[in-house]
């Protein structure tokens, strides 16, 4: 997979994600955005794959869109061409926010721009302490898009979005963490090991309570409370078509065998 602009490992359940184009420091470029929703099609419905970890090679996790590639050789092609380029790689943003499998971004270095559409899309995310971050946008005279503005409108207070976009200054992976634009920071040495501890803690979990879980959580922001509550009830419902053994052994073990403590860890699922 290395010579390819998406590599990938699986290894004991994790499905580790790399953008792979380090030279470019990982910007991503119609043939990147079209391999990496090629990727999550061959990884969602793998038995062998429980989290995936997106992560880039080299010292960036991605500098955003490629302006020479994504933009004016894009252009250049007429409207048509743009609209194809912005689908392919809205696309696979879209499919990460919906993935089946809980996602991990691990943002070892650089993410500007673009790169924030990808980083949303994850269900959680890490950095390294020495990450840097930026809406570079408004430094060559377009505002941020891709979504990019409602990522961090929905993850920062007003006050923080409106400088981070409006000034396009870096930001380390500290003060991403302090802001809420991801859940950790810490340092570069010590990055892999804490995101491999918190996917060996989702890989411990029912898959179908995390995949309606991760829906839940996304739906219902956007919805008034009893509209939610409703919602919830439904989506509960869902679950339970497809995997109501597991939420009866859950709840076996817990009253039944009392071997073990909701609130302290999940049930035995090998069992």
């Amino acid at each position: 997979m290395t010579e390819e602009t998406v590599a990938f490992d699986i290894e004991d359940g994790i499905a580790w994600v790399r953008f792979n184009r380090p030279e470019k420091r990982n910007c991503m470029n119609p043939a990147l955005n079209r391999r990496m929703m090629e990727v999550l099609d061959q990884l969602e419905y793998r038995d062998d794959v429980g989290v995936l970890v997106l992560s880039g090679e080299g010292n960036a996790w991605s500098a955003g869109m490629d302006l020479k590639e994504y933009f004016r050789e894009t252009e250049a092609k007429g409207l048509g061409a743009v609209r194809k380029a912005q689908g392919e790689a809205y696309g696979w943003w879209r499919r990460l926010r919906w993935y089946r499998k809980p996602t991990i971004a691990m943002v070892n270095g650089w993410c500007f721009g673009g790169g924030y559409g990808p980083l949303f899309a994850c269900d959680l995310a890490f950095a390294a302490d020495e990450a840097q971050f930026a809406l570079s946008e408004i430094n060559w005279g377009i505002l941020p898009g891709g979504g990019a503005t409602k990522v961090v409108v929905d993850l920062l207070s007003m006050r923080d979005a409106m400088y981070h976009a409006l000034t396009g200054e870096l930001i380390d992976g500290r003060k991403a963490a302090a802001w809420k634009l991801v859940n950790e920071s810490l340092p570069l040495e010590k990055l892999k090991a804490r995101v491999t501890e918190v996917a060996n803690i989702l890989l411990k979990k029912n898959p179908v309570a995390l995949k309606a879980t991760k829906d839940a959580i996304r739906r219902v922001g956007e919805m008034t409370y009893d509209n939610a509550e409703d919602y919830l009830v439904r989506a509960q419902e869902a679950a339970n078509s497809y995997d109501n053994d597991g939420r009866k052994e859950g709840i076996r073990q817990f009253i039944d065998e009392k071997s073990y403590k909701p609130g302290l860890g999940a049930y035995d699922k090998a069992r």
